[in-house]
Protein backbone atom coordinates (compact mmCIF):
# COMPACT_ATOMS: atom_id res chain seq x y z
CA UNK A 1 0.00 0.00 0.00
CA UNK A 2 1.37 3.40 -1.00
CA UNK A 3 1.06 6.16 1.50
CA UNK A 4 1.79 9.84 1.15
CA UNK A 5 4.86 9.29 3.32
CA UNK A 6 6.23 6.45 1.14
CA UNK A 7 5.71 8.53 -2.01
CA UNK A 8 7.52 11.51 -0.46
CA UNK A 9 10.37 9.33 0.76
CA UNK A 10 10.75 7.79 -2.70
CA UNK A 11 10.83 11.26 -4.27
CA UNK A 12 13.43 12.51 -1.77
CA UNK A 13 15.73 9.52 -2.26
CA UNK A 14 18.31 10.24 -4.95
CA UNK A 15 18.34 7.86 -7.88
CA UNK A 16 21.55 5.85 -8.01
CA UNK A 17 23.66 6.58 -11.05
CA UNK A 18 23.67 3.75 -13.52
CA UNK A 19 26.72 2.59 -15.44
CA UNK A 20 27.02 4.34 -18.79
CA UNK A 21 26.18 1.60 -21.28
CA UNK A 22 27.14 3.05 -24.65
CA UNK A 23 29.07 1.55 -27.54
CA UNK A 24 32.70 2.54 -27.38
CA UNK A 25 32.69 3.41 -23.68
CA UNK A 26 34.95 0.92 -21.95
CA UNK A 27 38.20 0.82 -20.00
CA UNK A 28 40.26 1.33 -23.17
CA UNK A 29 38.35 4.45 -24.27
CA UNK A 30 38.34 5.85 -20.73
CA UNK A 31 42.09 5.22 -20.53
CA UNK A 32 42.45 7.12 -23.80
CA UNK A 33 40.50 10.03 -22.35
CA UNK A 34 42.63 10.05 -19.20
CA UNK A 35 45.88 10.01 -21.19
CA UNK A 36 44.79 12.70 -23.67
CA UNK A 37 43.46 14.88 -20.84
CA UNK A 38 46.59 14.62 -18.72
CA UNK A 39 48.76 15.37 -21.77
CA UNK A 40 46.86 18.69 -21.99
CA UNK A 41 47.18 19.23 -18.23
CA UNK A 42 50.92 18.63 -18.33
CA UNK A 43 51.28 21.22 -21.12
CA UNK A 44 49.11 23.83 -19.40
CA UNK A 45 51.15 26.76 -18.08
CA UNK A 46 49.22 26.90 -14.79
CA UNK A 47 48.32 23.25 -14.09
CA UNK A 48 51.44 21.64 -15.57
CA UNK A 49 53.81 22.79 -12.81
CA UNK A 50 51.34 21.81 -10.05
CA UNK A 51 51.07 18.27 -11.41
CA UNK A 52 54.82 18.07 -12.08
CA UNK A 53 55.47 18.72 -8.37
CA UNK A 54 53.03 16.01 -7.33
CA UNK A 55 53.60 13.34 -9.96
CA UNK A 56 57.33 12.89 -10.27
CA UNK A 57 59.01 10.37 -12.52
CA UNK A 58 56.82 7.76 -14.19
CA UNK A 59 53.29 9.02 -14.86
CA UNK A 60 51.90 5.58 -15.69
CA UNK A 61 50.86 4.67 -12.10
CA UNK A 62 48.94 7.96 -11.83
CA UNK A 63 47.31 7.48 -15.22
CA UNK A 64 46.25 3.95 -14.27
CA UNK A 65 44.84 5.19 -10.96
CA UNK A 66 42.88 7.90 -12.79
CA UNK A 67 41.65 5.33 -15.31
CA UNK A 68 40.43 3.20 -12.38
CA UNK A 69 38.76 6.30 -10.93
CA UNK A 70 36.95 7.22 -14.14
CA UNK A 71 35.95 3.59 -14.78
CA UNK A 72 34.37 3.62 -11.32
CA UNK A 73 32.63 6.93 -12.03
CA UNK A 74 31.39 6.07 -15.52
CA UNK A 75 31.10 2.28 -15.60
CA UNK A 76 30.55 1.75 -11.87
CA UNK A 77 33.40 -0.76 -12.10
CA UNK A 78 34.52 -0.41 -8.48
CA UNK A 79 38.19 -0.45 -9.50
CA UNK A 80 39.15 2.73 -7.66
CA UNK A 81 39.91 2.50 -3.97
CA UNK A 82 41.61 5.83 -3.37
CA UNK A 83 40.55 8.86 -1.37
CA UNK A 84 40.44 11.89 -3.67
CA UNK A 85 39.58 14.53 -1.07
CA UNK A 86 42.64 13.99 1.18
CA UNK A 87 44.84 13.77 -1.92
CA UNK A 88 43.61 17.18 -3.06
CA UNK A 89 43.58 18.82 0.39
CA UNK A 90 47.37 18.63 0.53
CA UNK A 91 47.69 20.75 -2.63
CA UNK A 92 48.21 24.16 -1.04
CA UNK A 93 48.92 26.06 -4.27
CA UNK A 94 45.69 25.04 -6.02
CA UNK A 95 43.05 27.76 -6.32
CA UNK A 96 39.36 27.62 -7.16
CA UNK A 97 40.19 29.14 -10.57
CA UNK A 98 42.41 26.15 -11.32
CA UNK A 99 39.31 23.96 -11.35
CA UNK A 100 37.91 26.01 -14.23
CA UNK A 101 41.08 25.38 -16.22
CA UNK A 102 40.88 21.66 -15.35
CA UNK A 103 37.22 21.53 -16.42
CA UNK A 104 37.86 23.40 -19.68
CA UNK A 105 40.61 20.93 -20.61
CA UNK A 106 38.41 18.00 -19.60
CA UNK A 107 35.44 19.30 -21.62
CA UNK A 108 37.67 19.80 -24.66
CA UNK A 109 39.16 16.31 -24.38
CA UNK A 110 35.80 14.58 -23.85
CA UNK A 111 34.35 16.43 -26.87
CA UNK A 112 37.29 15.36 -29.03
CA UNK A 113 36.97 11.67 -28.12
CA UNK A 114 33.27 10.94 -27.65
CA UNK A 115 29.93 11.64 -29.28
CA UNK A 116 28.28 14.76 -27.82
CA UNK A 117 25.75 12.90 -25.66
CA UNK A 118 28.46 10.62 -24.23
CA UNK A 119 30.87 13.52 -23.67
CA UNK A 120 28.06 15.31 -21.82
CA UNK A 121 27.85 12.47 -19.28
CA UNK A 122 31.60 12.62 -18.64
CA UNK A 123 31.47 16.42 -18.31
CA UNK A 124 28.45 16.34 -15.98
CA UNK A 125 30.23 13.94 -13.64
CA UNK A 126 33.48 15.93 -13.87
CA UNK A 127 31.62 19.12 -12.94
CA UNK A 128 30.04 17.42 -9.92
CA UNK A 129 33.41 16.04 -8.84
CA UNK A 130 35.01 19.48 -9.21
CA UNK A 131 32.23 21.06 -7.15
CA UNK A 132 32.69 18.46 -4.43
CA UNK A 133 36.45 18.94 -4.33
CA UNK A 134 36.13 22.73 -4.32
CA UNK A 135 33.73 22.53 -1.38
CA UNK A 136 36.14 20.25 0.49
CA UNK A 137 39.14 22.44 -0.26
CA UNK A 138 37.82 25.98 -0.03
CA UNK A 139 34.47 26.20 1.76
CA UNK A 140 34.73 27.38 5.34
CA UNK A 141 31.93 28.59 7.52
CA UNK A 142 32.59 32.01 8.97
CA UNK A 143 31.93 32.39 12.70
CA UNK A 144 28.83 34.46 11.86
CA UNK A 145 27.43 31.86 9.46
CA UNK A 146 28.24 29.04 11.85
CA UNK A 147 26.03 30.47 14.60
CA UNK A 148 22.59 29.02 14.61
CA UNK A 149 19.93 31.55 13.98
CA UNK A 150 16.40 30.94 15.17
CA UNK A 151 13.86 30.15 12.50
CA UNK A 152 10.98 32.63 12.52
CA UNK A 153 8.40 31.45 15.02
CA UNK A 154 10.70 28.82 16.57
CA UNK A 155 12.94 29.43 19.54
CA UNK A 156 12.33 33.16 19.61
CA UNK A 157 11.48 34.76 22.92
Amino acid sequence: MMTVKSVLVDRARPVAEQPLDRAGVDRASIGGLVRAFYAKVRNDERLGPIFAREVTGDWEPHLEKMTDFWCSVILKAGDYHGRPVPAHLKLKDVTEADFEIWLALFRQTAAELFAPETAAVFVDRAERIATSLKLAMFFRLTPTAARQRPIAGFGET
